[in-house]
């Protein structure tokens, strides 16, 4: 389906353009006709499906712009979804001008609270932070039309579910609400049920692959050595357009620069860029000017560009699904593709888990040998004379040079003079990309109690939920809290607080939270 045939606002309309989105994903295409009818809403769906724009689209085309009041909610599990969120709908929403703002612990209150006064139309945040805001009365819920519960399993994981009970009794009885989750445990179900009227339900399946012409190849490979070998790997494969997939925008950046001292044409795509240049960037892509497009998940979802021979996942992803969508941008309209995928020693369950998905083996793909580089390298520098050869009109001013080489040295000497500076080694240019946090063994993610996330590498994101003190920052920087244990009168309190909250979905159904009807027909 088209995103024009779906009766949006114009000014979203041009947004979704400008940013390469054509046709709209599955859940989009389910979801954005039922919010615009005021339905409430259950998608079940994996990451990197699409589903910001699914909720995100109705929502910025019912604001009102003649109203400073906060008209839709966002709940978000972690302050990195949060942001990632507020950047999609501030783009999304720019030619409309609708102000979206977005809180989260870890960050300067006082800001927020600045920040909250210019009134903006719609509100992300976690929920720690958002009861913080609630109770010094920075956030005014007296008007808000529409809630969305992001990642709502995730939520549930990391023991929110009082505090969204919490926010859900200052908002006004009669809203919309909509909840995506990418699995459906009982306890999300009973959430739905006491806070949602008569869903609709909208599942959208993992995706198999089906590509049969896609050459899948994996290197094993410790994180520092995995740009050299990438790099290698290009001069032996000669990729004519590549789409290469980094896990963060540092890496996007990182590896762009790195492609580009090497002599490269690599250009990076991430949600920091401003729209000029990100349309700059697809354009050349599209264009077949630009060899190598670096990407990060969220930019380059929903871009259907063609012609793609080659994809790189540099990182290999956090959900199986999303190496579905990447690899699937290759091997397209009965052409062949290759995807390689580097992965770290830890990161091999990964692996398995993603073949268990597409039903298909990844070769191992041994690193590259000097020779085969050699013979790589030698095959472009012939083609590249080859086709200079043939439309460069102006190579007879280079006749009288040519001929006095030619009486000094041999023609022999002289091409391999050429050779020897066209073709450098790739350690003559170094380049250190930093190492990112490694992803979680799935054995640790498996290790919850309760509810395990199923065809979600285990369970995703490590953020020891046991509670009870642990001091690990990275543990942490998921945690919205940010340190502001007082924030909400107490319900900021230890981790066994947060652990026990799990259960509190189970509460009896006739307790009535203020100013909320709560149903009763679970």
């Amino acid at each position: 389906m088209k995103f024009s045939e779906l009766n949006l606002d114009s000014r979203l309309l041009q947004a979704v353009n400008e940013a390469g989105f054509e046709e709209t994903t599955p859940i989009q295409a389910e979801t954005i006709p039922m919010v615009l009818a005021g339905d409430d809403v259950i998608g079940q769906a994996q990451t990197g499906t699409g589903k910001t724009a699914a909720f995100g689209l109705p929502i910025l085309d019912a604001i009102d712009m003649s109203s400073t009041d906060i008209q839709a909610l966002i709940i978000s599990p972690t302050r990195e979804l949060a942001i990632q969120t507020q950047e999609e709908l501030y783009r999304l929403g720019r030619d409309k001008k609708v102000r979206v703002q977005s809180v989260y612990g870890g960050s300067d209150i006082r800001r927020q609270i600045r920040a909250l006064k210019n009134h903006p139309n719609i509100v992300v945040g976690t929920p720690g932070r958002m009861l913080d805001h609630i109770n010094r009365r920075t956030l005014k819920l007296g008007n808000v039309k529409t809630v969305v519960l992001d990642e709502a399993d995730e939520m549930l994981d990391m023991g929110f579910v009082e505090d969204i009970e919490s926010i859900l009794s200052n908002v006004p009885n009669v809203h919309q609400t909509l909840l995506f989750s990418a699995t459906m445990p009982k306890p999300i179900m009973r959430i739905a049920d006491k806070f949602m009227t008569e869903p609709k339900i909208v599942k959208i399946k993992s995706k198999e692959l089906t590509a049969d012409k896609i050459d899948q190849y994996y290197v094993k490979a410790r994180d520092f050595e995995k740009f050299d070998l990438m790099t290698r790997i290009f001069d032996v494969q000669g990729p004519e357009l590549a789409l290469i997939f980094g896990r963060t925008k540092r890496r996007v950046d990182e590896l762009t620069r790195g492609l580009q001292a090497r002599g490269y044409n690599a250009e990076g795509l991430h949600g920091d860029l401003s729209q000029d240049k990100r349309t700059s960037v697809l354009r050349k892509f599209k264009a077949g000017k630009l060899e190598f497009l670096v990407a990060t998940d969220v930019a380059a979802r929903g871009l259907d560009i063609s012609g793609v021979s080659h994809v790189y996942n540099y990182d290999i992803p956090q959900d199986p699904d999303s190496y579905v969508h990447r690899i699937g941008r290759t091997g397209r309209a009965g052409h062949s593709g290759v995807s390689v995928t580097f992965v770290t020693p830890n990161e091999m369950g990964y692996l398995r888990t993603i073949e268990n998905l597409t039903k298909k083996r990844m070769k191992p793909l041994a690193p590259p040998t000097d020779n085969e580089v050699l013979v790589g390298q030698l095959e472009a520098v012939k083609e590249e004379v080859k086709n200079t050869i043939g439309v460069d009109k102006n190579l007879d001013r280079f006749d009288y040079a040519v001929k006095q080489l030619l009486e000094e040295y041999s023609p022999e000497d002289l091409v391999k003079v050429y050779l020897s500076t066209t073709i450098k080694d790739a350690q003559s240019v170094p380049v250190k990309i930093a190492p990112e946090r490694p992803l979680p063994s799935r054995k640790t993610s498996h290790s919850r109690s309760g509810h395990g996330r199923r065809g979600r590498f285990g369970g995703g994101r490590d953020r020891n939920r046991n509670g009870g003190g642990s001091g690990n920052h990275h543990s942490r920087r998921h945690d919205d809290r940010g340190g502001n244990s007082n924030h909400s009168g107490g319900s900021g309190k230890s981790g066994e607080k947060r652990h026990d909250s799990r259960n509190s979905s189970s509460k009896s159904k006739g307790q009535s939270k203020k100013n909320f009807k709560i149903r009763t027909n679970l």
